[in-house]
């Protein structure tokens, strides 16, 4: 018997600020491509459910907390967000406008398309590490979330753009901190964990640090790393 086996079809490439991204199709999953580095595919989401169900948990309970998703993705962290009716509001920060294109009127739209129209979703597009920083409207306070759920790379060590970096730096985490309400939570999502991320999570001052992982058919776990801001 032989196996037959496909070929990716692209279905979009275009090319941004940050380089080209590209959607394709890969027999029944569709697969995100950056700069030639393969972000993210259909086929799982189960690490992505993770990411936000572990800073819930790892929250103190308020009352309808406010989510801040950190990468639009194949939209697996926003449906499960928007599916939870404890979270309050949902942004979602995505630099790129093909993948929001994608999600609005494209393939991806069969998987976030409910938690698109959902009222507490709100989208928008920056970029994360200026978003955070403020320094994308240094006119404006910078918004507070409870939780900051980021998934825009493949790991605080493997990053997608050179300037991604610096939201893993003591600089960065300090951001993110300030994002933060008093006792919210980091979740950092990373194809493979990292002891050093960990101890940064720690050096900044964030509390209870620690590290789900999340078991693949193949290779290291993926992992959640995981940071509280001091009440």
């Amino acid at each position: 018997m032989h196996t037959q086996t496909t070929t990716p079809v692209v279905i979009d490439r275009r090319e941004g600020p940050y380089g080209e991204v590209v959607l394709r199709r890969h027999g029944a999953l569709l697969q995100i491509i950056a700069n030639g580095c393969f972000l993210m595919d259909t086929s799982d989401g189960r690490s992505e459910r993770l990411l936000i169900d572990a800073a819930y948990d790892a929250l103190d309970r308020p009352s309808k907390p406010g989510l801040l998703i950190g990468g639009l993705g194949v939209g697996f962290s926003l449906a499960h967000a928007a599916a939870d009716p404890r979270w309050g509001r949902i942004a979602v920060v995505e630099r790129e406008q093909a993948i929001i294109d994608w999600h609005r009127e494209g393939p991806l739209a069969e998987l976030s398309g409910a938690a698109l129209a959902d009222p507490r979703t709100e989208i928008l597009h920056t970029d994360l590490v200026a978003y955070v920083s403020g320094s994308d409207a240094p006119s404006h306070a910078p918004e507070t979330y409870d939780a900051l759920c980021l998934d825009i790379d493949n790991g605080p060590d493997w990053t997608v753009t050179d300037g991604n970096n610096s939201l893993y730096s003591p600089a960065g985490l300090a951001a993110c901190q300030a994002r933060l309400n008093p006792g919210g939570v980091l979740a950092v999502w990373s194809a493979k964990p990292s002891s050093a991320f960990d101890d940064a999570l720690r050096n900044a001052g964030f509390q209870a640090v620690r590290t789900e992982e999340i078991p693949v058919a193949r290779g290291v776990p993926d992992v959640v790393h995981l940071g509280v801001r001091a009440a």
